[in-house]
């Protein structure tokens, strides 16, 4: 569903809850999207319609037009902010609590595991509803690891699981759930296909958890771009060190588009080096004359997709 990839989330007095897409501050503004309103009732989480309506009508301060990425967006003054929920700070708060419910139960048993297989609890955090207090029995696990390496060494624990069946695939309710919630252009037997062979997802006691890197020191990308409209090409990706980064980015073997890259978790990791992928997304330009096509430049990426080209029937390997 989200052309973004959450790793925390800010707070303003209203009780409005955004997701941060963007490192940094712009204009004095912090780049993020609106997800869940707070009431008395509890949260709500919010569409993309919702969320744009309910800022319209009431909050119009909230939007915010980034020159540099050329997209619209949800930017919140930083004075406006009232508390940042950090995701580090949560998990080590929640596996100090003396109790526990039945998801906060299985994210202490899949963090334990992590750290009996050598990675150190300190370096992990815990994302989406977990992390401001939202979730139900029936929400995901979204962790999330700040170094590159730690994050391919939890890709690996969580294969070795596999292997021995403290976690197991997602059943095929789960992958269609998975399949709905990202709304993507694959068909389903092309996501799950891509999905598989990333490592970054299973369950724990029937309950699906993720896994994704976010690298804090990453360098920004200093370059303005402006959309040139639509664009469908192929192409061989020549490197896929970035794949799982936010954003995923993808070399290319093209003569004049260097690089893909991708806003939308459903396309980090989706390509490695060597393979052959289809892209269909903006083209987009810089002022030095950089070309590189963006998947996932607005929230639905309506249309939008790279995929791994292959001669053999993907519907096999499900």
């Amino acid at each position: 569903m989200s052309a973004f990839l959450p790793k925390d989330f800010i707070e303003t007095a209203e009780e409005l809850i955004f997701a941060v897409v963007a490192a940094g501050e712009e204009a004095q503004r912090v780049l993020s999207f609106l997800r869940y309103q707070r009431s008395s009732a509890g949260y709500k989480k919010l569409s993309t319609r919702e969320a744009n309506e309910l800022l319209e009508n009431h909050y119009p301060a909230y939007l915010y037009y980034s020159r540099p990425r050329d997209v619209n967006l949800h930017g919140v003054p930083t004075e406006c902010i009232v508390h940042h929920h950090q995701p580090r700070q949560r998990l080590q708060a929640l596996c100090r609590r003396a109790c526990c419910d039945e998801l906060e139960h299985k994210l202490r048993l899949l963090v334990d595991q992590f750290e009996v297989h050598g990675l150190n609890r300190q370096a992990i955090g815990v994302t989406g509803s977990l992390l401001i207090g939202a979730h139900t029995t029936h929400s995901d696990i979204d962790l999330v690891f700040y170094r590159r390496e730690t994050f391919f060494k939890a890709r690996e624990i969580v294969k070795r699981l596999l292997d021995k069946q403290f976690l197991h695939n997602l059943d095929d309710a789960l992958w269609q759930d998975a399949y709905a919630r990202r709304g993507c252009s694959l068909t389903f037997e092309e996501f799950v296909w891509h999905e598989r062979r990333k490592f970054n997802k299973a369950a724990i006691q029937q309950t699906k958890f993720d896994i994704s890197l976010l690298v804090p020191e990453q360098e920004l990308d200093s370059l303005s771009y402006r959309k040139k409209g639509k664009f469908k090409m192929k192409s061989r990706v020549t490197e896929d060190r970035y794949s799982f980064d936010y954003p995923a980015r993808y070399e290319l073997d093209h003569p004049s588009i260097g690089e893909v890259v991708s806003y939308t978790a459903t396309f980090v990791g989706q390509a490695h080096k060597g393979e052959t992928v289809e892209v269909h997304g903006q083209l987009e330009i810089s002022a030095d004359g950089h070309q590189r096509i963006v998947v996932g430049s607005d929230r639905e990426a309506l249309g939008e997709y790279i995929k791994v080209l292959k001669s053999q029937d993907m519907s096999a390997v499900l």
